[in-house]
């Protein structure tokens, strides 16, 4: 019989194996990343980092579902403090201290009540969001670790003997061990592999505090453009896809898994993964919707997108670059920057643009504007307002870029709104008229990062001639190419959304809008405003300003739907089951309010063109304009 003495040794032994074993599963991963391809990482900073990236940025992801933090903050830091404890027992005067095994009984207890937690996700029924599989045994496994190392450890503290310890021994051991095994393939590995990730996160200035959502720029110079298999990724990419728990937020937060378009994230990143992998188990979580679920082949250097492959060309041009995925993923993966990278081999390396997105970019690297327009008709929305042009050398305190929206005759009726309140408020502003090109957002989006970045070197060029103090523009599209990614390429300038510049009129006096009170009104949030940007308040702030009555949607800020506008979708036009911005609309419907209003160009079109709506649409610009003509 073995006793209680000879136990103290051997229980800590057993969680020194269970870290020894997943040190190898992690090992054997790491060499499936080095198959990518090289990445600078500041690993100094990033292993400083690690417990305020993991307490404090996971968790404020993580804790947007409050049973899903409780179970996590309960199961893993009951599980970390008995493994911990129950390691440093080794050292015989905690081993044969009874007392100590006491305080190890209850950080079993518990881990035990945290993995009751987690199986009451997935049994008698299986939350629909999360995956199946292999994730299905892991509540039994951290039971098993957390009962047996309960009971030893009460057994230990209370000087018990007898054959009840091997017993209770043996539980904890099957499932330490079989969750340490679980770190190479199964539902383990977003531990070690988020851990990892964490420290070597591919944009760490997420850490920061402030948006990081600018586009890497593309060597185009290098010998492969863009991603096409998974050794173009860099190791520190397929790291972070490791880091997927298959939890099925970003799936949720989709608009087009949601509008049935064939795009589901949680897959995306786990066809990512199995295609590096040929052990990799089958995925077990929600297909992509309409049945294009094509397997493909397996390795670092197969192909990963195609008709037969494991992703289809479809599901690539689905995604709208919302970034609701990745605001809404608690391991912090960059689900939008793998699509462009995606997206960039097949334009520029395959010339594989959606057919009906190949006339806009073709437009766009010919004459500039993705309609074919002449550039000099940008400001035809403008006819009887004497819209100042910039001219050469000139000087100007605000620089107005227009966007293209102004092509658009609706979206000019907000431009014109915009103009006459400059006007009102005695700004000293100007357009650049027909020397303005298009941002090339669209064409980055798409990933032909060779036309963006011509479209941008010349708008560089163009601005470095001319003299302001700050560009504003109505478009958040603009807004973000200027602000966050013309800097790579030398173009640094201070850039405000209108919203965020009429609210400094307001509050400055210069603008005194009356109250319209009797006007009920729900904002839509534009994602590459509210996301790429963390500007949500400005246009709220304005709003209030004019005294509406604003309710929000359930969906609003940070976490709000697309409308379905962004990323080259219009163009690539993916059919789905519906469309993002009726689904959008019916959201907007169930606050009651009489008016959505807008801050982008892009959403007005995309919510103006559901049928049926009952809610009129309006730019913030005009709801202000509206109520300083009310004020007068």
């Amino acid at each position: 019989m073995t006793g209680p003495v000879s136990l103290t040794t051997v229980f800590p032994g057993l969680v020194w194996a269970m870290a020894a074993l997943a040190l190898v599963q992690v090992l054997r991963r790491a060499a499936l990343w080095r198959a990518g391809a090289a990445a600078s990482v500041p690993w100094l900073s990033g292993l400083a980092s690690l417990p305020r990236r993991y307490l404090v940025d996971v968790h404020h992801v993580v804790a947007r579902d409050g049973y899903a933090s409780r179970m996590h903050a309960v199961v893993a830091g009951g599980m970390l403090a008995a493994s911990l404890l129950t390691a440093l027992a080794i050292l015989p005067p905690l081993g044969g201290f009874r007392p100590y095994w006491g305080v190890v009984a209850a950080a079993f207890g518990v881990m035990a009540a945290g993995s009751l937690m987690v199986g009451a996700r997935r049994y008698p029924v299986k939350k629909p969001r999360l995956s199946a599989g292999r994730f299905q045994i892991l509540p039994f496994l951290l039971l098993a670790y957390a009962l047996g190392g309960t009971l030893t450890a009460l057994l230990l503290a209370l000087g018990a003997g007898g054959i009840a310890l091997p017993f209770t021994l043996a539980l904890a051991a099957a499932g330490g061990l079989g969750l340490a095994f679980e770190v190479r393939h199964g539902p383990m590995r977003h531990a070690a592999a988020g851990a990892l990730h964490l420290v070597a996160h591919p944009r760490p200035g997420r850490f920061a505090g402030r948006p990081d959502t600018a586009l890497q720029p593309l060597d185009l110079d290098a010998p492969r453009l863009g991603a096409e298999m998974p050794a173009d990724f860099t190791w520190n990419r397929l790291l972070s896809y490791d880091a997927c728990v298959s939890c099925g937020r970003c799936e949720t937060a989709c608009p087009a898994f949601a509008a049935g378009q064939p795009l589901n994230p949680k897959k995306l990143i786990q066809d990512l993964v199995a295609g590096l992998s040929p052990a990799e188990p089958d995925y077990a979580g929600a297909p992509y919707p309409g049945g294009r679920d094509a397997r493909g082949g397996r390795g670092a250097l197969i192909a990963l997108v195609g008709p037969e492959a494991r992703i289809h060309p479809d599901t690539l041009w689905s995604c709208t670059t919302c970034r609701a995925c990745v605001e809404e993923c608690p391991m912090m993966i960059e689900h939008v920057d793998a699509v462009v990278s995606l997206r960039r081999s097949q334009t520029l390396e395959l010339g594989a643009l959606p057919e009906k997105a190949v006339g806009p970019v073709t437009e766009l690297r010919q004459a500039g504007e993705a309609g074919g327009r002449p550039l000099a008709a940008r400001t035809d929305f403008a006819a009887g307002l004497d819209l100042p042009v910039l001219a050469p050398r000139g000087r100007t305190d605000v620089l107005l870029w227009l966007g293209e929206g102004a092509y658009d005759l609706r979206y000019g009726r907000s431009l014109r709104a915009l103009v006459r309140l400059l006007r009102q408020a005695g700004v000293d502003f100007a357009v650049l008229g027909p020397e303005e090109r298009d941002t090339g957002d669209l064409a980055r989006r798409l990933g032909d990062e060779a036309t963006f970045q011509a479209l941008a070197k010349a708008n560089i060029a163009t601005l470095a001639a001319c003299d302001f103090g700050r560009i504003v523009t109505a478009d958040p599209h603009a807004l973000h190419a200027l602000r966050n990614e013309y800097p790579a390429f030398g173009g640094r300038y201070a850039v405000m959304h209108h919203t965020a510049f009429l609210l400094e009129l307001i509050r400055a006096g210069r603008l005194a809008p009356g109250r319209l009170s009797d006007v009920s009104v729900t904002y839509h949030d534009p994602c590459y405003l509210a996301r790429y940007n963390g500007e949500t308040e400005a246009p709220r702030a304005v709003l209030d300003a004019i005294g509406v009555s604003r309710v929000e949607m359930a969906r609003s800020g940070r976490r709000a739907m697309c409308c379905g506008g962004g990323g080259g979708a219009p163009v690539s036009d993916v059919p789905g089951e519906r469309r993002i911005p009726d689904l959008r609309m019916a959201q907007a419907a169930e606050t009651g309010a009489g008016i959505v209003a807008v801050a982008c160009p892009s959403c007005t079109a995309m919510l103006e063109g559901v049928p049926d709506r009952k809610a009129e649409i309006r730019d913030i610009a005009e709801l202000l304009l509206q109520a300083v003509e009310a004020g007068r």
